[in-house]
C-alpha cells in the first residue's frame, strides 16, 4: 500500500502556505461635538448659581463703610444718586 499525498489537495487550504494579511487603511478624522443653545444656557445658568452659592451673604466691610458715609447728611447729592442709577442700569443692562 502506498500513499502519496497527506492533507488537503486544495492549494487554499495548504497549511503551509502563509496568508498575507492587509493593513487596515487609516482615515484621518476628528471628532467633534454640537451643542445646543438650550444646553449652552443651562451651563451658564448652573455656573452663575454655583458662583452665587459660594460668595458670601454679607459683605461686612462694604456694609460698615456706606454706613459710615451716610451719616454724613452732605454725602447724598446729584452726584451719587445719577452713580447709583447708572450702576443699576449697567447691573440690568439698560
Amino acid at each position: 500500500m502506498t500513499i502519496n499525498k497527506i492533507g488537503p489537495t486544495d492549494p487554499v487550504n495548504m497549511p503551509n502556505k502563509a496568508n498575507k494579511v492587509q493593513k487596515p487603511e487609516i482615515k484621518e478624522s476628528s471628532d467633534s461635538i454640537k451643542v445646543s443653545k438650550s444646553a449652552i444656557d443651562k451651563s451658564e445658568l448652573i455656573k452663575t448659581a454655583s458662583i452665587a452659592k459660594n460668595a458670601p451673604d454679607i459683605r461686612v466691610d462694604k456694609v460698615a463703610e456706606i454706613k459710615e458715609k451716610l451719616k454724613d447728611p452732605n454725602y447724598i447729592n446729584d452726584k451719587v444718586i445719577s452713580s447709583v442709577a447708572d450702576r443699576i442700569m449697567e447691573d440690568f443692562g439698560i
